[in-house]
């Protein structure tokens, strides 16, 4: 069992910190809203800190599960930042969805100040946090990854390096580029299927069984044919998430046609009101427009 400080504590962090102390770990946790933090630690156990460094102090590892690149720059860097408090040897492990530049960046401060950097980013949404079973993409140096993947299978139904840092972050973008052209596609299908006077959910218990079957289409149909969206991965994320593929793509030369066009059609939900819904929420658009 490890001396661990968990910096961040939404929808997918407060679970995740809370798997590790159930397995045993001492983690401290560190929260921009206090309040936050002092909750967790109400029903989990384990300790608060004020700061980043505070919580990273003795820690043999970091973890942090925070917003957009400006965010992991604050936990990591400064005075009262994680890097300030580590000491020679950790490991931080960032689950954070942001872009490949920060996380070399932030890699090679790490590396000046003698500790580890491993870009992590997550996948498999609320519900994989709280019950353990994320998908975990890893870049890094393999001696840091080889020691932190104990930890991180804590709440990780796979967790696996992909090569060197930002590795990670590159393969989070190649999942969400996929995820983009699915929900597109699942909603149309849906939206089709409403047109044609069909009950979708007799037509997704059919093509389910087959080759148009996929994760998204088993956990969201219910919800998306039930006009529910008040759950799941907020639009405003996925548009955070699906400006970094679209910036990478033109910086490695990558034509990505569908991805820029279904980013567009979550512009349309924000102006919706819909910034916080879920990204099936596409289906609601294609209804608002007849």
């Amino acid at each position: 069992m490890a001396k661990l400080a968990f910096l961040g504590l939404g929808v997918m962090g407060a679970p995740m910190a809370g798997h590790l102390q159930k397995a045993g770990h001492d983690v401290t946790v560190y929260n921009r809203t206090a309040q936050k933090a002092q909750a967790w630690a109400e029903i989990y156990g384990g300790a608060t800190a004020k700061t980043p460094r505070d919580a990273a102090k003795d820690a043999e590892f970091v973890m942090s599960c925070v917003g957009n690149d400006d965010d992991l720059r604050s936990v990591c860097l400064g005075d009262d930042g994680a890097f300030a408090g580590m000491t020679k040897g950790a490991i931080f492990v960032d689950h954070t969805t942001v872009s490949a530049a920060v996380t070399r960046e932030l890699y090679a401060a790490a590396d000046a100040a003698q500790i580890s950097f491993i870009d992590a980013p997550i996948s498999g949404g609320q519900a994989g946090a709280e019950n353990g079973q994320l998908s975990v993409m890893c870049g890094g140096d393999e001696g840091a990854f080889d020691r932190a993947l104990p930890v991180m299978e804590v709440y990780a139904k796979i967790c696996r390096r992909l090569g060197d840092s930002g590795a990670g972050q590159m393969t989070k973008m190649c999942n969400q580029i996929a995820i983009a052209g699915l929900v597109q596609g699942l909603s149309e299908a849906l939206h089709f299927a409403q047109k044609a006077g069909l009950d979708g959910r007799d037509v997704v218990e059919v093509i389910s069984q087959g080759a148009a079957g996929s994760w998204q289409m088993s956990n969201r149909y219910q919800t998306m044919l039930d006009d529910k969206f008040d759950h799941g991965f907020a639009v405003d994320w996925m548009r955070k998430d699906l400006g970094i593929c679209l910036d990478t793509a033109n910086e490695i030369d990558a034509s990505l046609p569908v991805t820029a066009l279904v980013d567009q059609f979550y512009k349309d939900i924000q102006k919706m009101g819909g910034g916080r819904w879920d990204t099936s929420s596409l289906l609601k658009r294609l209804a608002a427009m007849g």
